[in-house]
Order: C-alpha cells, then sequence, then structure tokens
C-alpha cells in the first residue's frame, strides 16, 4: 500500500486520483504507525514552508516521516514535499526542514531583475540530468513537460542528487534524488500523461516491494 501523509496541507484528493487513474490504491493517513508498513510514501505539499513544517510536526510525524525516507522503501516528495527534505527555506526562516537532503531552498530572483513572473505558474520542460539513473523517467518521452506552481526553488549542497532541472530565468532542481528517495518541484497529479507516468513508476517501485 502506498500511504499519502496528511499532516492538514496539501492536495492530497487529486495524488490519490492520480495514483488511481494508473492503478496503484494509495491511503492518505496521518497514523505513524502506516508509515512504518507502507510500500511506499508520499510527502506532498502546498503552501508555505513553515506551515508545512509545523503541521508534521503538530501531529508528531517529523520523526516517522524521516524514518520512513530512510528505510529504503521508496519515498516521493511533491512540491512542498520536496522543499521540506532540505535543512530549511528563506521562505520560513525561523522553521527546520527534515534535513535529509544538504542544502536550502531560496527565492526566485524579483520579477524587476529577470522580467519572469514570481510564482512561476504553468507547464515547463523537465531536463534530465545526463548519465543519472532516474526510474520515475524510465516511461517519459525525450522532453517531459509537467506543471509548476512554486515561488522558491532547493539549491542542494551536492549537485548529484539533481536528477533533473528546469529553466525559469536559471537552472534549477526540478527533481532531485538519492537511492529510495526521489522528490519533485512540479505537480505529477496535474501533469497530464507524462505527470500520471512517473506516478506509475513510483508505483512499480512500490509495488515491488524491494529497498531501491
Amino acid at each position: 500500500m502506498i500511504v499519502i501523509v496528511d499532516y492538514g496541507l496539501g492536495n492530497l484528493r487529486s495524488v490519490q486520483k492520480g495514483f488511481a487513474r494508473v492503478g496503484y490504491e494509495a491511503e492518505i493517513s496521518d497514523d505513524p504507525r502506516k508509515l512504518e508498513t507502507a510500500d511506499g510514501v508520499v510527502l506532498p505539499g502546498v503552501g508555505a514552508f513553515g506551515d508545512c513544517y509545523a503541521g508534521l510536526a503538530d501531529r508528531g510525524l517529523v520523526e516517522p516521516v524521516k524514518a520512513a525516507a530512510l528505510s529504503g522503501r521508496p519515498f516521493l516528495g511533491i512540491c512542498v514535499g520536496l522543499q521540506l527534505l532540505f535543512d530549511g527555506s528563506e521562505e520560513s526562516p525561523d522553521s527546520p526542514g527534515l534535513g535529509l537532503i544538504p542544502g536550502r531552498v531560496v527565492r526566485f530572483a524579483d520579477a524587476r531583475e529577470t522580467g519572469l513572473k514570481v510564482p512561476h505558474m504553468g507547464w515547463n520542460k523537465l531536463i534530465p540530468a545526463p548519465g543519472r539513473d532516474n526510474p520515475l523517467l524510465k516511461e517519459v518521452g525525450p522532453e517531459p513537460y509537467t506543471y509548476f506552481v512554486h515561488s522558491y526553488y532547493a539549491q542542494p549542497e551536492d549537485d548529484t542528487v539533481i536528477l533533473a532541472r528546469c529553466e525559469y530565468g536559471k537552472s534549477f532542481a526540478a527533481m532531485v534524488g538519492r537511492g529510495n528517495l526521489f522528490a519533485v518541484q512540479f505537480h505529477p497529479e496535474k501533469s497530464q500523461a507524462d505527470g500520471l507516468l512517473i506516478l506509475k513508476a513510483f508505483g512499480e517501485l512500490a509495488s515491488n516491494g524491494a529497498k531501491v
């Protein structure tokens, strides 16, 4: 079973429906015990970084989410769920992150500098990192397009965790990953065919029951 972490914020139902469309059942839960036995765990997120972390903390989910991410079972962060994996964010300077991937989350430059609106909202092309094994993109085409809504992006300390980039005034990390841990800045559940293929690939990893 795939478990979608419920911490009071996030597009939970749309993620659940996305998995259902590709043939995988996903349960929405805030029960830490469910995370211990899940075949795969999904951490979605919508809203401010600090509010999302507080939602996890208020429900006693910080340590269970960390344990799930370090368990070797497939783990997927979506949007703010990607950002929470890092040490912290400019959006909420007083809030810690989960600290699973070294680095911080920063804001896009003001439109007066780049001529581009913030937030970055709409469709954009993923640029897979050359030479990186990325099972989540195994079925998508050579130029996958996905849907973004965000004003902040992650800056990993180690570029080798970047699985795909995107261009919006500058190149930024659109997908990160290490071992069993994957995260995407875009919304696969809103990204039509390519997004559903990414959810399908994650579902396959979870259903295999093997550590990545």
